[in-house]
């Protein structure tokens, strides 16, 4: 693990892996975990390639700023991040949250973004309704703290059947969360923009995969955004819910690995 001291005075921590002269793959964590949940894919993926995945402000080991995080915030916190490492052209990939923040790095310096991995997301706005839920959700976490919100989501972040190390892996993420932070990310993505013409203007290659009991972002959502885009693949990694990088890594390594193969 590697800490960077960002120009707007925000740290990341990050992990850093892989030969530097490798093609640089980076990977955005979804809400509420942190960057430990795309270990199984640095271990796998380092061998061939430089992976960076780094802890969002307000998240593991990075900088807490209570309030309101929007998703261009993230993304320019990215940019910074490796603009620091040196890091011009790249394949960026998230997961949920990280999904949505890996669209507005599209729309902010597409530029730079070399082909897209688009896992568990969805593009659209949110909705009045789901404005109000995450306004309420960031209030309770912060009176209540993340073991409560915890509990409750862990069998539709993780299928019912997963593997119980995976599962408990999961749990610690979202425990360990500092609730500032992740109530700073609701308000924001309450906020966020519809993302859905700006994916049918990438022109890059794009990989699509969700888990096939996913109920957050459902197998639909992902069909959407695979016709959305111009040049994508689209992966269903059954047994999996809203976290098939832990729930199924193999399928999920074996798509990527794929993907990375033909674009780079």
């Amino acid at each position: 693990m590697a800490n960077a001291l960002l120009p707007h005075g925000i740290t990341l921590a990050y992990d850093d892996l892989g030969a530097a002269t490798a093609p640089p793959v980076v990977l955005v964590h979804g809400h509420p975990f942190d960057r430990t949940m795309w270990a199984p894919q640095l271990a796998d993926l380092a061998t061939d390639f430089r992976v960076i995945a780094a802890d969002l402000r307000g998240y593991g080991g990075s900088t807490v700023v209570p309030g309101t995080t929007e998703l261009s915030v993230f993304a320019r916190d990215i940019e910074a991040l490796l603009d620091h490492l040196g890091i011009e052209r790249f394949i960026l990939g998230g997961l949920s949250m990280g999904g949505q923040i890996v669209m507005e790095c599209a729309r902010l310096f597409g530029e730079r973004i070399g082909g897209l991995v688009l896992a568990d997301t969805f593009p659209a706005a949110e909705t009045e309704a789901g404005k109000e839920w995450r306004r309420e959700l960031a209030g309770r976490l912060v009176r209540e703290g993340m073991r409560g919100y915890a509990d409750e989501v862990l069998y539709k972040m993780v299928a019912p059947h997963a593997d119980a190390e995976v599962a408990a892996h999961v749990h610690r993420m979202m425990t360990a969360t500092d609730p500032e932070g992740a109530a700073a990310a609701l308000r924001g993505r309450a906020e966020r923009p519809d993302y859905r013409e700006l994916l049918t203007r990438v022109t890059v290659p794009a990989l699509v995969v969700v888990g096939a009991q996913d109920t957050y972002t459902p197998v639909a959502d992902a069909e959407a955004m695979h016709a959305a885009l111009r040049d994508s693949t689209l992966c269903v990694i059954e047994g999996a819910a809203h976290l098939p990088n832990l729930e199924r890594p193999e399928e999920f390594n074996k798509a990527l690995r794929g993907f990375l193969s033909a674009v780079l």
